[in-house]
């Protein structure tokens, strides 16, 4: 049967979602218009009019399920992920559609894991949560680097921004998401130190060496998902995570015509195993706006097939991590990739 290729995006009416609908509808998809709130929904139909906009909330699954009638993958943009994922991704896989999202939460990730990966296997649909910015880029270039390995000695994980004008939902996410963030050590899930330990991180252009702090997003849960590392440390800029915390830093503003802001990012991961060090890195425009490419690829392969195989997978898992990169360094908003790895002596 041929899998219906209509497109939901919940919480389309949220920044990033927004950039999502756009990308979605740019590659020509059918998209459907999903959230809490009509007005907000209305908002949005004003910049797309042919849309069909469907409101439901994720605390009723018998409308979650009419709601997925026709669609063959839903997007969940809406947050925090620790109220939405689950039911939304449960009633995607229940209704035959594939489920992604774009979630920085570790707990959410696992918890999809845990509770979907038999039934999404049944359903033959894949359940791809943190296909983003943060979770899906780092686990992509991670497997990109390691080149059909699946062992590697030490992961190092390093992203910098020059700013981080955050949005409301991260706001919000970041009040909600209290759990303990997990880093690798002996090859097992522990907590991070506290106080999360500090150092400087010798990034490539246009970043340079930024003073750092280890803090995991949901990459650390990805990569777990399909790798075996004996140790994955993450860390993020300093003064970003300053502005994280300042109440007053305003949100992002539109700096160009797509509606990006002006924020410059680089994720830089380092591999170590016995035959040296593979660095590879990406560097692009707007952590929120560029989430729409990676998971809008990510809908496109899921749809078309291209994809390994059913079940809760990361993204480096459920695709060709080194293609999926390429496609998004060809994108007119994309990433630029960088390699510099490091032979051992």
């Amino acid at each position: 049967m041929q899998t219906p290729q209509a497109v939901m995006v919940y919480g389309a009416a949220g920044h990033t979602g927004g950039f999502v609908v756009d990308e979605l509808v740019r590659r020509g998809l059918t998209v459907v218009l999903a959230g809490r709130s009509d007005a907000r929904l209305a908002a949005v139909s004003a910049r797309h009019p042919a849309l069909e906009r469907r409101v439901v909330a994720v605390d009723d699954p018998e409308a979650l399920g009419g709601a997925l009638d026709g669609v063959g993958a839903a997007v969940n943009c809406a947050g925090p992920f620790l109220d939405t994922a689950l039911p939304l991704a449960s009633a995607a896989v229940a209704a035959g559609a594939h489920y992604l999202d774009v979630s920085a939460e570790q707990p959410s990730v696992r918890l999809l894991y845990a509770e979907l990966d038999d039934a999404a296997r049944s359903a033959g649909v894949a359940v791809v949560p943190a296909m983003a910015f943060y979770g899906g880029l780092a686990d992509l270039l991670v497997t990109a680097a390691l080149d059909g390995d699946t062992e590697a000695d030490a992961v190092e994980v390093a992203v910098g921004l020059d700013h981080w004008w955050p949005t409301e939902g991260t706001r919000v996410t970041g009040e909600r998401n209290t759990a303990t963030r997990m880093v690798v050590r002996g090859g097992r899930l522990v907590p991070l130190p506290s106080p999360a330990p500090t150092g400087t991180w010798p990034f490539p252009a246009p970043l340079h060496e930024q003073e750092v702090v280890q803090l995991p997003f949901s990459e650390v849960v990805t990569l777990t998902r399909h790798l075996e590392m004996g140790e994955l440390t993450s860390y993020l800029s300093s003064a970003s995570l300053e502005e994280l915390r300042d109440a007053s830093t305003p949100p992002p503003s539109a700096a160009d015509a797509d509606g990006r802001s002006a924020q410059r990012f680089v994720v830089d991961v380092a591999v170590r195993d016995g035959t040296g060090t593979r660095r590879l890195s990406a560097a692009g425009h707007d952590i929120y706006a560029v989430s729409a490419p990676i998971v809008a690829e990510g809908v496109a392969r899921l749809l078309d097939g291209r994809f390994h195989r059913p079940g809760a997978v990361a993204p480096g898992q459920a695709f060709d991590a080194a293609d999926v990169l390429a496609a998004l360094e060809a994108h007119p908003a994309g990433i630029t990739l960088a390699r510099r790895d490091r032979p051992r002596h």
